[in-house]
């Protein structure tokens, strides 16, 4: 065989041309972000290739089918993204306000380092048939709801809690004004004329919504 012949040092067999180290994180972050803006059911891998600049080829060189780059996409971007606030809310007590505050800071900062999670979660968590719904339940966070819940619960039973609220209830309100904000954040700001409305300010007003209501309650208290 002649010099020319040779094949290139490094290369695979069937690997397509132009790949680069860090290739394969990239198709990741491009897949998540295309799954987050038209959902996983309608992003065809054409789409993910042409986001990436790269050909479908290579897709297929790295995840082989559309299937297992969404248990990729799972494995490597949503479940890290959410396994550390599950870990901080296990380990935490009953005390209503840190519960609340590790929830709030914990979606925040998953929020400002991945943009794209608001808008997958509404896509594929909260419309009937999204692909990631039993994801959820069965790998992402479970128990957690049913944690916080029961903690609630106990810490109202303690007279910690306002007696007139639903533990269950309050888990959904968490979400609800963590999540929701977040999601509809391009609707609102437009909305209300408050494009400069940062998340350190959409943050503190949960805190002291969450905390206070609309009362006169002190800061941090959990009326």
């Amino acid at each position: 065989m002649t010099a020319s012949n040779k094949p290139k040092a490094g290369r695979r067999a069937g690997r397509p041309s132009g790949d680069e180290p860090d290739l394969r994180a990239r198709l990741l972050d491009v897949a998540i972000a295309q799954f987050a803006r038209a959902g996983i059911g309608a992003t065809p891998l054409r789409a993910i290739a042409a986001g990436a600049g790269v050909t479908p080829a290579m897709l297929h060189y790295y995840f082989g089918d559309k299937a297992r780059l969404v248990r990729a996409v799972i494995d490597e971007r949503l479940l890290p993204v959410l396994a550390p606030l599950r870990a901080r809310l296990e380990a935490a007590g009953d005390d209503p306000s840190e519960l609340i505050g590790i929830f709030a800071h914990g979606i925040a900062a998953a929020v400002q380092r991945h943009p794209w999670l608001p808008a997958l979660w509404v896509r594929e968590v909260l419309c009937e048939g999204g692909a990631l719904r039993e994801v959820l339940f069965a790998r992402a966070v479970p128990g957690v709801p049913q944690l916080l819940a029961q903690r609630f619960a106990t810490a109202q039973a303690d007279g910690r809690l306002n007696a007139a609220l639903d533990p269950r209830l309050l888990v959904v309100s968490l979400v609800g004004l963590t999540l929701f904000p977040a999601a509809g954040a391009p609707i609102w700001r437009r909305a209300l004329g408050a494009e400069g409305l940062g998340p350190e300010v959409m943050l503190e007003h949960t805190l002291a919504l969450l905390g206070q209501g609309v009362g006169t309650a002190q800061p941090g208290e959990i009326a």
